[in-house]
């Protein structure tokens, strides 16, 4: 008896079934629609703002006269453009944020690294300020900075420290670096510098590469990138500072000289002030943010393993030692993401100032947009603007976290 199989041969599925048609067909109706919904909402935006006499463009920004008085910032006059003005805000902006930063890190490690003190009154003073500062609402923990600026001593009774630095109602003056005649010349040394210490970077890693490892097989050879990446870790100090030394030596006159606050009339000439609103919006950002970086530091020295600090112990080495050569080196990988998150919030949280009055990005934005109606591009370009900054540290600190990293993994 035969028993004769059949293979059944299933018939061709049609396209329209076919899973991966599909896929490809509804990524690209998503695609149509979000495109036709994008250009709907924009045709009804024109619509609205030629009814209102409004037109979508930039030429404002240079076509006419601001004709606005900025507080503080680099040098602006009314009669100059809109576009000078927003560069204001944008500077602003990045002076009290780079400046918070800093700041706060500086707080943030310290108090970070007291939180695992093994003395009780440290640990619980710590303690006391990451739990009050990071659970204050920033704009509550800024106009408190501003009020008590606000009620400092006057000028002529202000707050002194070394006769060089001086608090007052007025705000806070310091010391500056102020250029003098002799500064163009050495500015030319300076340029020198740079360049003498490329040719001998590229000097060294050609020698390195042809003549001192030249036994070497070409495998075992270090590459033209790692000579230079060496010579610009070993030489290319040094080269610079010795070149920029002689310059200053060789400099008819000093560069720069120290500007210190002196107290002619009913102000202080000299130095450099930052008003009452830059420095109650800089102490809110750096001390409010400083009690989250805290927080991050403690965990990540708390990553490292236990046994790294014992082995660290048995060789001898003192507790400063310990945390500064064995545990924050290993936990600084563990600290960067969410530090960066952390810088990245005090960026944007700058927005702030606008309630006490400091002229940053937005509220120069703010006062663009009441005085020319151009409220859409404005906006964009702020948002922009603070895309950029978050960007671009975005970008140097995954830089730097992979490049510890690797470090870390390489030794």
């Amino acid at each position: 008896m035969n028993n004769n199989t059949h293979k059944v041969i299933p018939d061709k599925i049609p396209f329209y079934r076919d899973v991966r048609f599909l896929k490809v067909f509804f990524q690209i109706l998503f695609v149509i629609v979000v495109i036709l919904s994008a250009g709907f909402f924009y045709s009804n935006m024109l619509n609205g703002l030629r009814r209102q006499n409004l037109e979508l463009g930039l030429s404002f920004l240079i076509d006419s006269e601001a004709g606005i008085e900025i507080s503080e910032g680099i040098d602006f006059d009314p009669s100059e453009t809109f576009l000078k003005a927003f560069w204001v805000g944008v500077v602003n902006t990045l002076k009290v944020s780079i400046l918070g930063i800093f700041c706060a890190t500086v707080i943030g490690f310290f108090f970070g690294i007291a939180r695992l003190s093994n003395n009780w009154l440290i640990r619980q003073i710590a303690s006391v300020y990451i739990e009050c500062f990071r659970n204050i609402p920033l704009i509550l923990q800024i106009i408190f900075w501003y009020a008590i600026m606000l009620v400092l001593p006057v000028v002529q009774e202000s707050i002194r420290f070394f006769d060089s630095i001086f608090i007052n109602v007025r705000g806070v003056y310091v010391p500056s670096l102020e250029g003098t005649a002799g500064l163009i010349p050495w500015l030319w040394y300076f340029l020198s510098g740079i360049i003498i210490t490329i040719i001998v970077v590229l000097g060294l890693a050609a020698f390195r590469y042809f003549f001192q490892f030249r036994e070497r097989h070409e495998a075992d050879r270090p590459s033209f990138i790692s000579n230079i990446i060496f010579g610009a870790k070993w030489v290319a100090a040094p080269t610079f500072l010795m070149a920029t030394i002689v310059g200053w030596l060789l400099t008819p006159e000093v560069p720069f000289e120290l500007s210190r606050p002196e107290l002619q009339g009913f102000n202080f000439v000299g130095g450099i002030n930052f008003s009452p609103e830059f420095t109650a919006l800089l102490i809110g950002l750096a001390v409010y943010t400083s009690a989250f970086i805290a927080e991050v530091v403690r965990s990540g020295i708390q990553a490292v393993v236990k046994g790294q600090r014992e082995a660290a112990r048995s060789v001898g080495l003192k507790e400063s030692q310990v945390l500064r050569l064995v545990v924050v080196p290993q936990a600084i990988p563990v600290i960067v993401p969410p530090l960066t998150s952390q810088y990245l919030n005090l960026a944007k949280n700058s927005s702030l100032a606008i309630f006490i009055g400091f002229p940053d990005l937005f509220q120069v934005g703010e006062i663009m947009m009441n005085q020319t109606g151009q409220s859409i591009p404005i906006f964009a370009m702020i948002m922009v603007s603070y895309l950029i900054m978050s960007l671009t540290t975005s970008a140097f600190m995954n830089w730097y976290n992979h490049r510890i990293t690797r470090m870390g993994r390489s030794t």
